[in-house]
């Protein structure tokens, strides 16, 4: 009897430790999930690229495997900037683009969320955005698509163009056929300038054959890898388009919400981690790339004299009237926008410093 009542124990444990063994695998296998990323931006492109592979790393080093987005070159499921129907349908769970991306669905308003035009330098910018209500009015829009965004990269300022010659007069821009991005081109176009979004690496190209006659992309250490200084050797300055660009991690919100909340945080904190990393390196390596640019490949580094600026920016303030007048969620953007820039102004002001005060 005793051996029996043994034996029939042991068979209970063995059954019993079966059936954990088991419900962990299945726990284990409920856990992993895979993602698919398409990015906008090459893997080997500084900072805009390398930071959506780095993001795909953290997020797998988090979940220690279980978690896996894939990071997509640009083009290989669909076109770099034709995500956003993409990741709405479920085709795609998740984008690493940026939200100027989507004006062709949504309208030019849209591009607010990655940079504006004589806008604020990167703590004003994320201020407005993530706690003075700018992506509430993005997450809202983004619903009515089946999405949802987290902000993801940010950059420092960009130079304002590429040029074969020197611009001596806003007169010269007439005409001519310009790659240029978001808000920004609205204001070119006021110029006089024929503009167009084209993808970074379709950029290079576009330009060669004379597609287009000028470009804005990025920053010098993202620039000088897509060779513009090959065709146009005229870097404008500042980059009053950009002073500070902040991207997205665009997702369908069925896959989100399907996520176990662990899950769910590791996108919000890996995708936060990147925010500042990448603003960071991008002001570590611009001044040796400026430089280099100058001493190696015959750049001239050019600004706009203060009265020129002076038109870009009036410019712009018609830009904001007249959407304002004939899109209400342009509106409703440019109002939020700018009641929290006059609420930050005292403050902002008060804390402003020249770069020196000796003399």
């Amino acid at each position: 009897m005793k051996l029996n009542n043994y034996v029939k124990t042991l068979s209970a444990v063995g059954i019993a430790a079966a059936m954990s063994v088991a419900a962990i695998s299945t726990v284990q296998a409920q856990g992993r999930v895979k993602w698919k990323m398409q990015s906008a931006f090459g893997s080997q492109l500084p900072h805009l690229g390398t930071s959506g592979v780095r993001f795909s790393k953290d997020v797998e080093r988090l979940s220690a495997g279980k978690f896996q987005v894939k990071f997509f070159e640009p083009g290989a499921l669909v076109p770099a900037l034709e995500c956003f129907d993409a990741a709405s349908k479920g085709s795609v769970e998740s984008c690493w683009t940026t939200p100027g991306y989507h004006t062709g669905k949504l309208g030019v308003g849209v591009s607010f969320f990655t940079a504006v035009p004589f806008g604020p330098q990167i703590g004003e910018f994320l201020a407005w955005k993530w706690h003075g209500g700018g992506n509430k009015i993005r997450s809202a829009k983004y619903a009515e698509f089946g999405l949802m965004a987290v902000d993801m990269f940010c950059i420092g300022p960009e130079t304002s163009g590429w040029f074969k010659k020197p611009v001596n007069n806003l007169d010269e821009l007439k005409g001519m056929k310009m790659r240029f991005f978001g808000l920004g081109a609205r204001v070119m176009q006021k110029m006089g300038v024929s503009t167009q979004l084209l993808a970074g690496a379709d950029i290079y190209p576009a330009l060669e054959k004379g597609v287009i006659d000028a470009t804005e992309f990025s920053m010098p250490d993202i620039d000088q890898n897509l060779g513009f200084y090959q065709i146009a050797k005229n870097n404008y300055y500042p980059g009053w388009h950009q002073q500070v660009s902040c991207s997205e991690l665009l997702m369908n919100r069925d896959a989100f919400n399907k996520l176990p909340d662990n899950y769910k945080a590791m996108i919000e904190i890996a995708a936060k981690s990147q925010v500042i990393e990448t603003y960071a390196d991008t002001e570590a390596k611009n001044p040796a790339a400026m430089n280099n640019m100058l001493a190696k490949y015959g750049v001239t580094n050019r600004r706009w004299d203060d009265a020129t600026l002076a038109k870009f920016e009036q410019a712009w303030k018609d830009v904001v009237k007249e959407e304002s007048a004939k899109d209400p969620w342009f509106k409703e953007i440019a109002d939020s926008f700018y009641s929290f820039r006059d609420a930050y102004r005292g403050w902002g002001e008060a804390q402003a410093l020249k770069p020196t005060y000796l003399k």
